[in-house]
């Protein structure tokens, strides 16, 4: 969606996309510039925010600041983030800037919180870092600006994932982290299969997944992976390719009928998917096994 309120001086063009995954808003933005330019940051109400840049163009590299006149202190380095309290007011600011595209995840705390499962020690989240260098984080932040216009079912997983990861990796302590390395009990893994195919190929979230083990959204990615060798997102994708098989052997479908009844966008989505996970397209596969 393009923001339709007044551009900054210098600010040529701006556009954002946003979405929402476990109470997280991600909103992707690219500014279109044409040179030096200074203005407040906006943000969503009382929240904390972490943004990451991916790319940038022009002599100058962009930073955040504290104040109009108060430059940054800490040095530029790539791959650069910052982390904002709620409420602190921030303004961005470049010499000489072309382009800038970069993504911000804001959040309530304390419903992060409540959501995740995480502890966040007293004052944690109130300590700005205006120059944070963080290649882990900024990794999870742009695979998760990667998936907001993503409309297939796994995307849900797959987002919520992101957002326990990131969460984990800004507050979570190590020995919490080291502590949860177990796997799901049988039932628990009993459990999440069955409402995964019962669901299939809707989308399911993972609070859901780990309301239904008594866990933490974090904890419960964690023990998913270790008991299957996958994360529930990456499971989930391959049940339904493994549906997608039985309907080629089994049915007379076109690609699109398998496609649709597997959750695929189309049959070029479920093609790409498909041989990504077998080496093979869906009708060299079908017509291999039908020879």
């Amino acid at each position: 969606m393009s923001n339709a309120f007044e551009l900054p001086e210098n600010v040529a063009g701006r556009t954002t996309v946003s979405r929402c995954w476990n109470g997280v808003n991600v909103d992707l933005h690219e500014h279109t510039c044409t040179g030096r330019f200074l203005f407040q940051i906006t943000s969503r109400a009382e929240s904390t925010r972490l943004s990451a840049h991916f790319e940038e163009v022009g002599r100058a590299h962009a930073e955040p600041r504290s104040a109009p006149n108060i430059p940054n202190p800490h040095g530029y380095k790539p791959r650069s983030l910052y982390f904002a309290p709620a409420e602190m007011a921030l303004w961005g600011y470049s010499a000489d800037t072309r382009y800038i595209k970069c993504a911000t995840v804001s959040f309530d705390v304390n419903l992060l919180q409540e959501r995740l499962g995480i502890s966040v020690l007293p004052g944690q989240a109130d300590i700005p870092r205006l120059r944070l260098n963080d290649d882990r984080l900024w990794t999870l932040i742009k695979l998760l600006a990667d998936a907001i216009d993503d409309s297939d079912p796994n995307a849900q997983l797959y987002g919520d994932s992101l957002t326990a990861a990131i969460a984990a990796r800004l507050f979570e302590r190590p020995q919490e982290a080291k502590g949860s390395g177990g796997g799901l009990s049988a039932i628990q893994l009993k459990d999440a299969m069955g409402y995964l195919e019962a669901k299939m190929p809707a989308r399911v979230e993972l609070a859901t997944l780990a309301d239904l083990a008594g866990l933490s959204q974090s904890h419960y990615s964690r023990a998913f992976k270790a008991s299957t060798g996958l994360a529930p997102y990456q499971w989930q994708l391959q049940a339904r390719v493994e549906r997608a098989k039985e309907l080629l052997v089994n049915t007379n479908g076109s690609l699109q009928h398998v496609a649709e009844a597997t959750g695929f966008a189309d049959a070029v989505h479920f093609g790409r998917a498909f041989r990504k996970m077998t080496g093979a397209t869906p009708a060299a596969w079908r017509r291999d096994r039908l020879a």
